[in-house]
């Protein structure tokens, strides 16, 4: 596969469950992340095949997981992605090394980005307090009454933190939060 080398040495980190992702939101950043020259490792929460979802209920691709969620670490990765799915996303945030990779990506100045129901696992890490995100619609309350600032948009990149904030609300969103995750990683890579 050609790609332009953008992103090259630079390592990214997925976070899933291994049922209830949606297909797109995991499959089309690691696309887009891969095409730009970066390594991803995908970590869930078993060592077998993540069974994804179109839209919360189709059967969608399985995607082999190249590590799990206990045996990730935060070193040695420039940024982490949470892709969204209801079932994903709710059995994600009660997952305690999620949470803890989360805020150690968090910890080190690194990006976090999370999409549609994904936001969930930053209530349950403390990441979304005096921050501005977004999310599905329908999770606008409890980013609300965790401290965060919702809007309304297809991307919302908050740089105002100790460390880089990408949300995005949906599927239709994935270009603009792919782009935002690789922008974000090209900055990284200057200021190292």
């Amino acid at each position: 596969m050609s790609h332009n080398g953008k992103l090259e040495g630079r390592q990214v980190l997925v976070l899933t469950t291994n049922y209830g992702t949606e297909q797109d939101e995991l499959r089309q950043p690691v696309a887009v992340l891969r095409e730009n020259g970066a390594r991803v490792t995908v970590a869930a929460q078993k060592d077998e095949p993540i069974r994804t979802l179109v839209s919360d209920r189709s059967p969608g691709a399985d995607v082999t997981p190249d590590t799990t969620l206990a045996e990730a670490e935060a070193d040695g990765y420039d940024a982490v992605v949470v892709p969204g799915g209801t079932i994903n996303a709710d059995h994600l945030r009660a997952d305690s090394d999620a949470r803890r990779l989360v805020a150690a990506f968090a910890e080190e100045g690194k990006p976090v980005a999370a999409i549609c129901h994904g936001p969930w696992l930053l209530v349950d890490s403390g990441l979304a307090r005096d921050r501005e995100l977004t999310s599905y619609p329908t999770l606008r309350p409890d980013l609300e009454n965790a401290g965060g600032t919702w809007i309304d948009q297809e991307v919302v990149v908050d740089t105002a933190g100790e460390h880089p904030l990408i949300t995005s609300r949906k599927p239709d969103d994935i270009d603009a939060f792919a782009a935002a995750i690789v922008r974000a990683l090209e900055d990284s890579g200057k200021a190292a």
